[in-house]
């Protein structure tokens, strides 16, 4: 699951304040020692391991994102559901729990991407990755400061695009990837990638455990993306009664709607994508009011500017009216579900991996798992000739 993607929302939402409901640990300094695999990635960021927690909106606060960093990962932090000012204090707030490298996540669209831009360069954010491919000039921007830029995208010929603009690397995510995404699985789009471009690509969508590692590994990437496996961890902020509700999902469970906003969307089937899949055109349109309604008091916004968000967010989409309201409600849509709770009116977005996941390990004792795991599988294989 990405923002991003597989896009990350955007919205001018209050993020969930970690700092009031957990400590704010020191950075860590020392660990057990996990077995390394050294890729094109690790060298790129200064990661131990060639693991990439993904920006997801909110979900990826400091907490998750200090605790993948700790743990040998990328760890990448959701800005767009953030302020400009709530973006400065979460990344001081990882810097405080963590030494190791990490990312911010952004909207190359957003109307204050430069502003963002700038305040990682100040703060000395080592990654900018974005759920939308960012434009020639603010990749140089970052790069010239030295920020290491990596777009996430869903389709060869945008691989090649900001490729051509000079990203760093690319996160490819396969239909299998939970949040907006695309219809061809990992397995074909991701070969694709890596014999179009020559910069690391990293496997998103479908990635949960060391063999999805070593296999993505054999494709020719430099390392995974996983963001419903790091969801279900216990660093994860995301309310326990979610994350039962991913936990007891079966693969089938997993499904891709465009009843949301007009996209495909992949998420767990609830009953607020049964209702929207359900009713008609009219029937829909007044649910959407209703939410919308709802949603606006929580958000502030007005509804000429909840309109005009919607129809920004999708780029000129053909859309019925109930999905431009629920295309600018998406954040809150998935804010009522991962920061309150609320499994019967939010969205969760979701991986098809939800579906064979069952624990909650901390970040820690999870890359520790894929690497161990992967080694394991390294050394099953039969030597070559």
């Amino acid at each position: 699951m990405t923002g991003t993607d597989g896009r990350e929302t955007d919205g001018p939402q209050t993020p969930p304040t970690e700092t009031s409901r957990t400590k704010t640990s020191r950075p860590q300094t020392s660990r057990p020692q996990t077995p390394r695999i050294e890729t094109a990635l690790t060298k790129l960021v200064g990661i131990e391991h060639p693991i990439v927690q993904t920006g997801m909106g909110w979900v990826a606060g400091p907490r998750l994102v200090s605790a993948a960093a700790n743990a040998g990962a990328l760890g990448i932090l959701a800005s767009a559901t953030m302020t400009v000012d709530q973006l400065r204090g979460a990344v001081q707030e990882v810097k405080s729990r963590t030494r190791a490298p990490f990312g911010v996540n952004l909207r190359a669209d957003a109307g204050d991407a430069a502003e963002r831009a700038q305040l990682i360069i100040d703060e000395g954010v080592r990654v900018a990755s974005f759920a939308l491919a960012p434009s020639k000039e603010l990749i140089a921007r970052l790069k010239d400061a030295g920020v290491v830029v990596i777009p996430s995208i869903g389709a060869r010929r945008h691989a090649e695009k900001v490729a051509a603009w000079g990203a760093d690397a690319v996160i490819v995510q396969g239909g299998e990837g939970g949040g907006h995404t695309g219809d061809v699985a990992t397995t074909v789009l991701l070969p694709q990638v890596v014999d179009a471009v020559d910069i690391p690509v990293i496997a998103a969508g479908g990635f949960h455990d060391g063999r999805g590692l070593v296999a993505a590994l054999a494709f020719g990437a430099a390392g995974v993306a996983m963001g419903t496996r790091f969801l279900l961890t216990s660093d994860s902020t995301v309310p326990d009664p979610v994350k039962a509700r991913y936990l007891a999902a079966g693969v089938k469970d997993v499904t891709v709607t465009t009843a949301v906003d007009g996209l495909p969307h992949r998420m767990l089937r609830s009953e607020l994508v049964v209702a929207l899949e359900r009713a008609g055109r009219t029937r829909a349109l007044a649910k959407a009011v209703r939410h919308a309604a709802s949603f606006r008091r929580i958000s502030g916004l007005s509804w000429p500017q909840m309109v005009r968000d919607g129809l920004a967010m999708k780029h000129g989409k053909d859309l019925s009216w109930s999905q431009v309201l629920l295309a600018a409600n998406t954040p809150m849509l998935l804010k009522a579900s991962m920061v309150e709770g609320r499994t019967d009116l939010g969205v969760m977005a979701s991986g098809q991996v939800a579906g064979v996941i069952e624990d909650l390990p901390s970040c820690a004792e999870l890359v520790t798992r894929v690497m161990a795991e992967a080694h394991a599988v390294l050394r099953a294989l039969p030597p070559a000739g």
